[in-house]
């Protein structure tokens, strides 16, 4: 892997382990104070944090997750080369798009 691959994934990692943290933390907050998807989604309809801190979640896991599933792929399989990048980048792609999605539909619902 480049420098610049393991760089990214130890980033995002970093980037990741601090947003699932506060996420379980948020969903135990609201589930212990008896709040309900609809409570929670109107709490968080137009909040400006919610966005910042959920699109860069969505952000590092496009990031983190395809750059992980390479070195697996080159690791258990014979995939390697363009191919293998192209597949990944499209993916990766994928993630970013439907993570963002789901950010902006409950920041505008």
């Amino acid at each position: 892997m480049n420098a610049i691959l393991f760089l990214a994934q130890r980033a995002t990692a970093f980037v990741l382990a601090a947003a699932v943290a506060v996420h379980l933390g948020t969903i135990l907050y609201a589930t212990r104070a008896g709040l309900t998807a609809a409570d929670i989604l109107a709490r968080t309809h137009g909040n400006r944090w919610f966005l910042v801190f959920y699109a860069t979640f969505a952000v590092a896991v496009a990031i983190h997750a395809p750059v992980g599933l390479r070195n697996v792929l080159r690791e258990w399989t014979t995939w390697r080369g363009p191919a293998l990048d192209v597949a990944l980048a499209l993916f990766s792609a994928v993630l970013l798009a439907l993570g963002l999605r789901a950010v902006f539909a409950v920041y505008v619902s």
